[in-house]
């Protein structure tokens, strides 16, 4: 359906946080245009009665079930949705990038241990994973495409660089790695409930996934590697800060921490190294991410018990969903990576 170099975009599941933050990112894009956005609660108003940032997009709810035939659909449904219409999104949309946990992980068994089983198991070896940095040579033609979890990918992001250079990985039994996530509110999505609700949210930093936490999946696939893994809930809306505290088997030097950095994140568009520089933010801090693309990556050496601090930083809902669900969409089309994703964000600003 390209025309007039124009790629039309449908948004499902459009009234929520991933899916409004779609619709202002397409809308922004110089090959995208945002044609259908769906949501069975808000059907028949305008997007901007939900989303007051897009009161100028012209564009109103249609139900869910009245799809039109578009390039790309982008589903930002919740866990379960996308793998009960996969065939119908499959058959209106060329390309489609799916926002929730559906397609995120290659197995049946996986979905069986860490979710409640897969109603479409046979799509899941089609999908591909979306975070550029690490699955980009096999997005290109991609048909389905799966976004990563936020808290996923502020990890991942965080501890590739040593699994990428060998300081860790290899099936070292010695190894350990505990990593600790805190998340803003909109994680729990526009329809989060109580917990994220502001008089309950405010002030705390409160553990909600001490254990077994499902994205511990993909951090598992996607690294080859187990992690001791707990999340809290902090007072912030937009941000995801992982810390990862990480024991390898060999010592390791500040250089050759340097060189594993640099070596897998110097040509990224979208990931910064910020390691103990000057000034106020010496280390990665979601506030200098708010409303971007970019990941921020650091750490720390700690010389005297062989451990190194890892730290990373992204706004959960563009990084770690809408943006990544664009940036991957870029790779799969063929479109300039950076495109539509530019915003370098804004100093000083208030709670992201």
């Amino acid at each position: 359906m390209e025309t007039d170099g124009t790629t039309t975009a449908a948004v499902v599941g459009a009234s929520g946080f991933a899916g409004g933050e779609l619709l202002r990112l397409l809308a922004g894009h110089p090959r995208f245009e945002p044609v259908q956005a769906t949501s069975r609660r808000y059907e028949r108003k305008t997007v901007g009665a939900v989303h007051p940032n897009l009161r100028g997009l012209g564009l109103r709810f249609t139900a869910p079930e009245d799809l039109e035939s578009v390039d790309v659909l982008f589903a930002a449904t919740p866990h379960g949705v996308s793998m009960g219409r996969i065939e119908e999104f499959l058959e209106v949309a060329d390309t489609v990038v799916d926002l929730s946990a559906d397609f995120r992980l290659p197995t049946e068994a996986e979905y069986d241990r860490w979710y409640d089983g897969h109603d479409a198991p046979e799509y899941l070896e089609r999908a591909e994973y979306a975070l550029p940095e690490i699955n980009r040579e096999n997005l290109p033609g991609a048909e389905l495409i799966a976004s990563g979890g936020c808290n996923a990918t502020a990890t991942i992001l965080g501890l590739y660089p040593l699994f990428e250079e060998g300081i860790l990985g290899g099936g070292r039994e010695t190894e350990r790695i505990v990593v600790d996530v805190k998340v803003g509110s909109s994680e729990g999505g526009a329809g989060g409930g109580e917990a994220s609700s502001h008089p309950e949210r405010s002030g705390v930093v409160r553990p909600y996934a001490p254990t077994g936490h499902r994205h511990e999946a993909e951090i598992e696939r996607y690294l080859g590697t187990s992690v001791a893994f707990t999340c809290h809930a902090v007072d912030m809306i937009r941000g995801a800060s992982a810390t990862a505290h990480v024991f390898p088997a060999e010592p390791v030097s500040t250089r050759e921490l340097w060189g594993a950095y640099r070596g897998a994140y110097a040509e990224e568009p979208f990931v910064r190294t910020v390691a103990g520089g000057s000034g106020v933010y010496r280390y990665p801090e979601p506030k200098a991410v708010a409303g971007t693309n970019h990941a921020e990556v650091g750490f720390e050496l700690d010389p005297e018990n062989e451990r190194v601090v890892v730290f990373s930083a992204i706004d959960n809902v563009m990084k770690g969903s809408a943006g990544q669900a664009v940036h991957a969409a870029n790779v799969a089309l063929g479109f300039e990576e950076t495109a539509g994703l530019e915003f370098a964000g804004l100093h000083p600003v208030g709670s992201p």
